[in-house]
């Protein structure tokens, strides 16, 4: 099945014509020397090593801002209906066919793949940190760390791969960090925040507020905060994020605020991280530092009427 909430093309229409823009200019120029106007053709896009497959949505969204004339079609036991969102073990796994103009269709081809190997990439990396927690109570979600442009479809990604989102900008959740924070005693720590929560309350009932803290003793005054729904425990060690899962437990509040682990989270730290039984994992990696999963596009050319050379 899809997974919910793939972007509509109105949001995404910019970002493919911008992307169009920078790759074609003016002219695809190869493409117009070696391809007759007439050919026509077609080519099959293929996942070539595991992972998550991730974006096909997006296909003919992008063969839409080429060429009308562009068409895509499911293949027999593949397509977004049955791939999106799976982990894919073969090798060389079919995903959709594109047939048309044979300009129209190379031109295009580059930009498919972007997409798709980016979105794949970040999928299949959030997919490992997911494995990593398994069987714990934590759960991975990403942060801002995401391409310019791309935010919508590298959040969509995560949850593709079974991490969830944090916030989407700075306009839909209240993050108090240690920058906004420096200098301020802790002593007054609690006035100061309490009546940060109080405004934000007063604006939006709902607005999901979090709150970051370096050391436990920050913590023990956030603790005495109502109505914060996060507080981020950023870059701690293990013994002093299970410290601070006690401490919020002793203060009554498990199950109405939420602990987050934060800072310079790897495969190999994060399960050890989940263990001491946070609530959430937040891992920057997933999304700024993804590779590319593996997907060409294999085409079959008609070039009977003419090269064009």
């Amino acid at each position: 099945m899809i997974v919910p909430g793939f972007p509509k093309f109105e949001e995404l229409r910019e970002l493919i014509m911008l992307a169009r823009a920078e790759d074609i200019g003016p002219d695809d120029v190869t493409s117009r020397l070696l391809i007759d106007d007439s050919a026509v053709g077609a080519g099959t896009l293929v996942q070539k090593e595991p992972g998550v497959t991730c974006g096909l949505p997006i296909v003919a969204m992008v063969c839409r801002c080429y060429d009308a004339r562009l068409r895509v079609e499911t293949i027999a036991g593949s397509g977004p209906d049955v791939l999106e969102g799976r982990f894919v073990e073969s090798r060389r796994t079919p995903l959709l066919r594109i047939s048309g103009p044979m300009r129209s269709l190379l031109s295009a081809e580059r930009i498919v793949l972007n997409f798709l190997q980016r979105m794949s990439g970040v999928a299949t990396a959030t997919h490992h940190y997911v494995r990593r927690v398994a069987g714990t109570a934590a759960k991975i979600t990403d942060t801002r760390k995401t391409i310019p442009g791309h935010r919508l479809l590298d959040k969509y990604a995560v949850r593709a791969g079974g991490g969830v989102n944090h916030r989407m900008g700075l306009y839909d959740g209240l993050l108090v960090k240690d920058n906004h924070i420096a200098g301020i005693p802790l002593a007054e720590l609690t006035g100061r925040i309490g009546r940060i929560v109080a405004r934000s309350r007063a604006e939006n009932a709902t607005r999901m507020i979090e709150v970051e803290v370096d050391t436990l003793d920050q913590l023990r005054e956030v603790l005495k905060v109502d109505a914060i729904d996060i507080v981020l425990l950023d870059n701690m060690d293990c013994p002093s994020m299970a410290q601070a899962v006690r401490l919020r437990d002793a203060a009554g509040r498990r199950g109405t605020l939420a602990l987050e682990a934060s800072g310079g989270v790897t495969l190999e730290t994060v399960r050890a991280i989940a263990e001491t039984g946070v609530d959430r994992i937040s891992v920057g990696a997933i999304t700024h530092s993804a590779p590319a999963l593996d997907i060409g596009l294999d085409v079959e050319a008609d070039v009977s009427k003419g090269t064009g050379m």
